[in-house]
């Protein structure tokens, strides 16, 4: 069975979220996007918990199914920020319980070291190898995945608040870490630079903040298993079944080259380096982005691919590709979505368009233009200009930037599309 699975989303309860994430309207647009597993997100919030409940039927084999047989897995997201070795530490973990059981205990359990009803994320001042102990003390079918393991701000690697090695952060714990979560600003290529990470399964999801077809499944992992709690783990656990990942180019992420968004400057991490990772504008320090992380823990060189790396396809949100081709900045407006439905009522889902459609089909339905497009997409010839420092990456199709992006850098205008 083919099973493309967004594990890490989250609920209108989580800080920056859409207020119209419902189970019905998660699973309207998972269906339009091609996506047939979600995680629920959040399931530590008293209020969504009881909405999941409300919602969703539990099945012996850990999935959860709304009343149409749409399948949820059990997740959420926790953030441990906490002291060690003198310097400040703030790492986001994704969370995969087997049942609502567990999950009961597991909140009682966070509950009695903190708060769980202010944020569908909640955050707790105790270190990572503390989180995995008191989980795997309620279960052992539980799963604790390291979230976008390179963002600059909260997460493993993170160049503002995280380690150099996985075992530094999860100390004893870490025989209980399997997968990594690789994230929007960086792709399994280069994650395969660090021989550290070999033997962990590498997964995308997409971290979404709403249930929009250009944010849900922009990231995704593919498993070749049957639909169950228990041959998922299993999959993320040895890596048999576990297919593929979807990805976005890790140059449309937020936070992939080094950059000052207040300033507007972005630069690539040689650039940076000259500059002594110091904003040329204004003399603070650059967020330092994944590209220029990566490159400092690295001990391969860029194109290595170790034995038993799972493939991967690079996409781009098919809202995103219509609106530049349309020349409208708004990825909702009716224009953009009047193509988009064409396509989708041809073709299934936003994915099967991206990888499977044949040319001549979409030409048909779409003309040469949006169709030829579509094609550069899947065959990964479409550029992107980089994001940096909270600021996603913009997409350029034939010589066009979708959205101005231009930076002062001593003295001069320079163009992201110059890199």
């Amino acid at each position: 069975m083919k099973i493309i699975a967004d594990l890490h989303i989250h609920s209108r309860f989580s800080r920056a979220c859409s207020k119209q994430i419902t189970i019905p309207n998660l699973e309207k647009y998972a269906k339009i996007k091609g996506v047939n597993l979600l995680g629920t997100g959040d399931f530590t919030f008293p209020t969504w918990f009881n909405e999941l409940k409300a919602n969703l039927t539990q099945g012996d084999d850990g999935i959860l199914r709304t009343t149409s047989g749409f399948p949820f897995l059990l997740s959420t997201e926790i953030a441990n920020i906490y002291t060690q070795d003198g310097k400040g530490r703030r790492v986001h973990n994704v969370i995969l319980a087997p049942s609502f059981e567990v999950v009961e205990q597991i909140t009682e359990e966070l509950k009695k070291r903190g708060r769980v009803d202010y944020d569908g994320r909640p955050i707790f001042g105790f270190s990572c190898p503390e989180l995995v102990e008191i989980l795997k003390g309620v279960s052992s079918d539980i799963e604790i995945i390291p979230a976008h393991i390179w963002t600059p701000w909260f997460s493993l690697f993170g160049s503002k608040s995280g380690f150099d090695k996985i075992e530094d952060c999860f100390k004893d714990q870490t025989k209980y870490i399997h997968a990594l979560e690789t994230g929007l600003s960086s792709d399994p290529a280069m994650n395969w630079r660090l021989s550290q990470l070999d033997k962990y399964s590498l997964v995308s999801f997409s971290d979404s903040h709403s249930f929009w077809p250009w944010r849900m499944g922009r990231e995704a992992t593919v498993f070749g298993t049957e639909m169950d709690y228990k041959s998922i783990i299993n999959a993320l656990r040895t890596k048999d079944g576990l297919t593929e990942t979807v990805e976005v180019d890790p140059s449309y992420g937020k936070y992939h080259f080094d950059g000052h968004r207040n300033c507007n400057i972005c630069m690539k991490p040689s650039e940076a380096l000259e500059n002594h990772n110091v904003c040329p504008v204004c003399g603070r320090q650059l967020t330092i982005g994944v590209l220029h992380r990566v490159e400092e823990l690295a001990d391969r060189e860029y194109g290595f691919k170790p034995d038993g790396a799972k493939p991967f396809k690079s996409l781009m949100p098919l809202s995103e590709v219509i609106s530049a081709l349309l020349g409208i900045n708004q990825l909702y407006s009716r224009k953009v979505w009047e193509v988009h439905n064409k396509l989708i009522a041809a073709f299934g889902s936003e994915f099967n368009v991206l990888l499977n459609a044949p040319k001549d089909e979409l030409s048909r339905v779409v003309g040469d233009k949006i169709a030829d497009t579509v094609l550069k997409v899947r065959n990964g010839k479409v550029k992107i200009n980089p994001g940096f420092d909270g600021e996603y990456g913009y997409p350029v199709f034939n010589g066009r930037v979708k959205r101005r992006a231009t930076q002062k850098l001593k003295g001069r205008q320079k163009s992201l599309a110059d890199f």
